[in-house]
């Protein structure tokens, strides 16, 4: 068993999510461990990571809450306060705006390495206990039923009340708890790195629809040299994210430049290439027993409006959430357990909705809009305009992106 005897939980995987579940538990005063299979590269200034999120004001709360966005932040964090929706078959934007929104910014551009970085180090810092590099082996229930025991590939076992899977979309716990997560493939994957070009982005979020995917430039901070930069994230058919991640430099960017056909003016360089697969996958529930699903091991959802990470930090914000109450008078009270069933299931409700309803309404949107049916292609600018015009209507959409 761990050295510390029984433990309050034990997060699988530390990715954002999980590292971000791990610090937060144990800034609740729980013991936790945390398992992973590789310590991550240390984050690098002078090599942007190629994974950025779009991160949303509840879950900057969440990092300020956990006492990491400062450190985050002033390593690199490029707010945005403008986001310009637009279809490249005509009929108008949608735009949300800081000022007209009441709110200084209206999220925040990070990279997947600094987060998991600055996290990562916090986790340990307040006595989270890592198992790295190792993996789960066996699950089990405990005879008495009030914990689960872990079976690590070094062969040390973790005994603990709660156990949270962050072991991404093809979770082993998940597969060892038999849920199921039926996967839905778009035919898409999502083509990312970054770009310089002659104007300043000016805080601004880009969204193009065309008729193989949305294209994307987000907001990133200015080169060394002062140069403005953006990151992409070009959802395209599988055939022709394959024939753009060969072609030369050169080449992309002209492609490029007339997908974009945006305010950015000439691009003048771009960084490395990378794809990644686009699907659907949602877990059938996020609770097995006394184990809770997070993250991509629950929930997939294509990136178009930039929600994955929030989904995934929303698990982990209401999961802490739901344990307050037994943490305000210890995990060892009798009619206070951290795992109960009446708790987690609560949660379980709450979260499986959420990624539900966001899914498939990311996905009706990438249908309308990535389409060159006569239709929808003569609406869909329009309807974009005409939201745009209705502010109370702007604000919903917004606020209900933002998590507020």
């Amino acid at each position: 068993m761990s050295r510390r005897g029984v433990l309050d939980a034990v997060v699988v995987g530390a990715g954002v999510v999980g590292a971000a579940g791990a610090l937060g538990l144990a800034r609740q005063g729980l013991q936790v461990a945390l398992v992973e299979g590789r310590e991550p590269a240390p984050w690098r200034h002078d090599v942007p990571d190629l994974r950025v999120f779009a991160v949303a004001p509840d879950n900057i709360a969440l990092l300020e809450q956990l006492g990491v966005w400062e450190a985050i932040r002033s390593a690199r964090a490029q707010p945005y306060r403008r986001m310009q929706v637009w279809d490249a078959a005509g009929g108008g934007t949608l735009d949300f705006d800081a000022d007209r929104l009441g709110r200084r910014e209206l999220g925040w551009i990070l990279e997947n390495g600094l987060l998991i970085d600055r996290l990562w180090k916090a986790a340990l810092d307040a006595g989270v206990e890592l198992h790295c590099p190792d993996k789960v082996t066996a699950r089990e229930h405990s005879e008495d039923g009030r914990s689960e025991v872990l079976t690590l590939a070094s062969g040390e076992r973790l005994r603990a009340r709660l156990v949270v899977a962050a072991d991404g979309a093809d979770s082993h716990l998940r597969q060892m708890a038999g849920i199921l997560a039926p996967r839905h493939d778009y035919g898409q994957r999502g083509l990312v790195g970054f770009v310089r070009h002659s104007r300043s982005h000016q805080s601004t979020c880009w969204q193009r629809f065309l008729p193989g995917g949305p294209l994307a430039f987000l907001p990133f901070a200015d080169a060394d040299d002062g140069t403005p930069r953006s990151s992409i994230v070009w959802s395209l058919p599988d055939a022709d994210a394959e024939r753009l991640l060969a072609v030369d430099d050169a080449a992309f960017l002209v492609e490029l430049s007339r997908a974009f056909d945006g305010p950015l003016g000439e691009l003048t360089s771009v960084s490395r290439r990378a794809a990644f697969p686009l699907r659907r996958q949602l877990a059938g529930t996020q609770l097995s027993g006394r184990m809770v699903l997070v993250g991509d091991a629950a929930h997939a959802v294509h990136p178009l409006a930039g929600q994955g990470v929030n989904l995934g930090l929303r698990d982990i914000s209401a999961l802490l959430t739901a344990l307050q109450p037994s943490t305000r008078r210890g995990p060892a009270h009798p009619h206070d357990d951290i795992g109960a069933a009446h708790r987690l299931s609560r949660w379980n409700r709450q979260r499986r909705s959420d990624a539900t309803a966001s899914a498939y309404a990311f996905e009706a949107i990438n249908r309308v809009f990535s389409n060159a049916a006569l239709v929808p292609t003569l609406l869909r600018g329009h309807a974009l305009a005409f939201a745009g015009r209705v502010p109370p209507l702007t604000r919903a959409l917004w606020r209900h992106a933002a998590g507020l």
